[in-house]
């Protein structure tokens, strides 16, 4: 893994420095997750068993190598045509999809599982607000938003942060299903039952987040 990444740097800075002049602009780069996602970044740094990427906003994400299956060239110099024939389009990306790759790979969740919470929590909407007081596109609820120190819930970075540091959390804790059985209906009904409540709710909200991650890596 060490080797294959590294040789695929320094091949794409030779190509870079073949084909393209000194004023062309930077190409950039596709990270392609183990999950079937892709990330564009800027560029990234090899740092032992983990990888710094740098996003186009100016941020930077550090992940285990581990989550990324390979790095390719993404859109090449508008100088080199033949250079240009070789790269794959990235796919249109889902609302949002730069930062829950991002935060994903921040915290070591499937990216796929963090986009189908998300789908079914809010269905995108950043400003969504349910009857019990969740706020924002993982419907954080507030005690959830005050121990991650969330200042705006309904700020997309921030609520994904959050939703993603908590669904980390309770994976570490339960795991799949029982994970989404409590960030549905809490806690405590996941320990009361030893694991998924019968709530008839909440096996159809793990059902439904299931389906669509399993839509995501077809």
């Amino acid at each position: 893994m060490d080797f294959a990444l590294r040789s695929m740097r320094f091949a794409l800075v030779a190509v870079v420095l073949a084909v393209q002049p000194a004023a062309a602009p930077a190409t950039s780069e596709l990270v392609r997750l183990k999950s079937g996602r892709t990330l564009p970044v800027s560029g990234y740094e090899l740092e032992g068993a983990t990888v710094v990427l740098h996003l186009h906003d100016g941020g930077r994400v550090v992940c285990d190598r581990s989550l990324i299956m390979r790095i390719e060239p993404g859109i090449a110099p508008a100088s080199s045509k033949q250079f240009a024939t070789a790269v794959v389009p990235p796919v249109r990306p889902k609302p949002f999809a730069e930062i829950i790759d991002a935060m994903s790979m921040r915290h070591g969740v499937n990216p796929a599982l963090v986009a189908a919470l998300i789908e079914v929590e809010s269905a995108y909407r950043p400003d969504a607000v349910s009857p019990k007081g969740a706020m924002g596109l993982m419907q954080l609820m507030p005690n959830t938003a005050r121990e991650y120190a969330v200042a705006d819930p309904y700020d997309p970075a921030a609520n994904i942060e959050a939703g993603t540091r908590h669904l980390r959390a309770l994976l570490d804790r339960y795991g799949v299903n029982s994970a989404l059985a409590a960030y549905n209906a809490g806690e405590g009904p996941v320990r009361k039952f030893g694991g998924v409540p019968p709530y008839p709710e909440t096996r159809r909200y793990i059902t439904k987040i299931l389906k669509l991650v399993d839509a995501q890596n077809e």
